[in-house]
């Protein structure tokens, strides 16, 4: 009997100590990152413009909204695992045009290329986005946009919304033909930066982004984005922030 409680015991001692050790790693903030590379839509761009131009040409139905975000997501990983590629905004489209045709609604191609294209181009920054990247940028860390959208597509998103200055560069998959979160993309953006993964930070507000990312090795921080969940079977984000002004406090400190 004693020789089984003294067995115990020291079960229970190793648990502590495993627990212990485990949450002082999750909790221990992660060195200042080298390189912080953003994603654009809905992270730094408020799609809401966007949402009511999908809305009108599916006939007012703005029900069908989420459905059309997931289904292009969802080609956007058919063409990466097919070796086939073709821009986010084409993908948009097609999704739109299946979603429309599965409804019975009539939408031309036209029609589906300027409800999506003309607003994507133009979306306005979340309220903390330029205040966000200026106390962000003056730590002195190198700020890169890692977007699917396309580079002619990017360089209009943020000359409209105001936020060239703020990048030191901007990256779009196009260059290589698949899309986040392929573990290719990240390791090509690390490379093009010349850092490791450990020495750069992705801020996004898609969990499947942040899953990729911390694949790849690189810290992670989610922005709770109004309707946006973490992946529960990925590896967990170091830092989970409500906007960009709780990501530079955490960085200043």
């Amino acid at each position: 009997m004693t020789k089984l409680i003294l067995t115990l015991c020291a079960c229970a001692a190793l648990m502590l100590s495993v627990s212990t050790n485990a949450y002082s790693q999750t909790s221990a903030k992660a060195p200042m990152p080298k390189v912080i590379f953003f994603d654009v839509n809905e992270t730094l761009l408020d799609l809401e413009d966007l949402r009511s131009s999908v809305a009108v040409a599916l006939d007012g139905r703005d029900d069908l909204l989420a459905l059309w975000f997931s289904m292009m997501l969802h080609h956007s990983l058919v063409d990466a695992t097919t070796e086939r590629f073709h821009t986010f905004g084409e993908i948009g489209v097609a999704a739109l045009m299946m979603i429309a045709e599965s409804k019975g609604i009539e939408l031309t191609e036209d029609e589906a290329r300027i409800a999506i294209v003309t607003p994507l181009r133009s979306l306005p920054p979340h309220p903390d986005v330029k205040s966000g990247l200026e106390r962000i940028k003056a730590k002195g860390t190198i700020l890169v946009s890692l977007t699917n959208s396309s580079n002619l597509g990017v360089k209009t998103q943020f000359e409209n919304a105001g936020l060239t200055e703020f990048f030191d560069q901007r990256l779009s998959v196009e260059d290589i033909k698949t899309y986040k979160p392929d573990l290719e993309t990240y390791r090509w953006a690390l490379e093009k930066m010349g850092v490791e993964a450990e020495e750069a930070m992705l801020v996004a507000a898609h969990g499947w982004d942040i899953a990729g990312a911390k694949a790849a090795g690189m810290q992670a921080a989610f922005i709770t984005r109004p309707g946006k969940t973490l992946y529960p079977l990925a590896i967990e984000p170091d830092y989970i922030v409500s906007d960009l002004h709780e990501l530079a406090e955490i960085l200043e400190d």
